[in-house]
């Protein structure tokens, strides 16, 4: 079998892969639109101004069932009535909805950026802020359940990526 063979019969190589400068810039732009979990955390958790400010894009309702600490809360709906109020132009925003099921996130993000704001959106939304065991609030207070094995190493705050 030829190399060529095996691009055709194998499901995973029947396109073949970018080259590396392709792939390149393809994930260095990729970072340049998401932020995940874990490092939005940390970077909320460490000292000082973190730089930018986290963004609920959720109904009402889902606010109040839960949400990260600190961040505004602005439905994708809403986005370009309020923004101007709620946010600074020069302070870039990192937006997330209920999980990677939901493009909520994805809408305010695009909504914030026609309107002139430097955006990036948080991968795994609230679902993975959740489950990787960072504490968020309810309308009852602050909660915090074990980090699941499946998303996050069990006993550490860093999974080594």
């Amino acid at each position: 079998m030829t190399t060529t063979d095996s691009f055709t019969l194998n499901p995973v190589l029947r396109v073949a892969p970018a080259t590396p400068a392709e792939a390149a810039a393809h994930f260095r732009a990729s970072l340049v639109f998401h932020a995940d979990v874990s490092d939005v955390a940390a970077a909320l958790a460490a000292d000082g101004d973190p730089g930018f400010v986290v963004l609920d894009s959720r109904s009402t309702d889902a606010w109040d069932q839960g949400h990260i600490p600190g961040a505004v809360h602005l439905p994708t709906a809403l986005v370009p009535e309020r923004a101007g109020q709620l946010l600074d132009r020069s302070v870039p925003v990192v937006t997330y909805c209920w999980g990677p099921g939901c493009n909520g996130a994805t809408r305010a993000a695009l909504a914030l950026a026609e309107l002139g704001y430097q955006v990036k959106e948080m991968l795994g939304g609230f679902e993975y802020w959740v489950r990787e065991g960072f504490e968020f609030e309810t309308w009852e207070g602050r909660e915090r359940r074990t980090a699941d094995p499946l998303t996050a190493p069990a006993g550490s705050d860093d999974c080594g990526c």
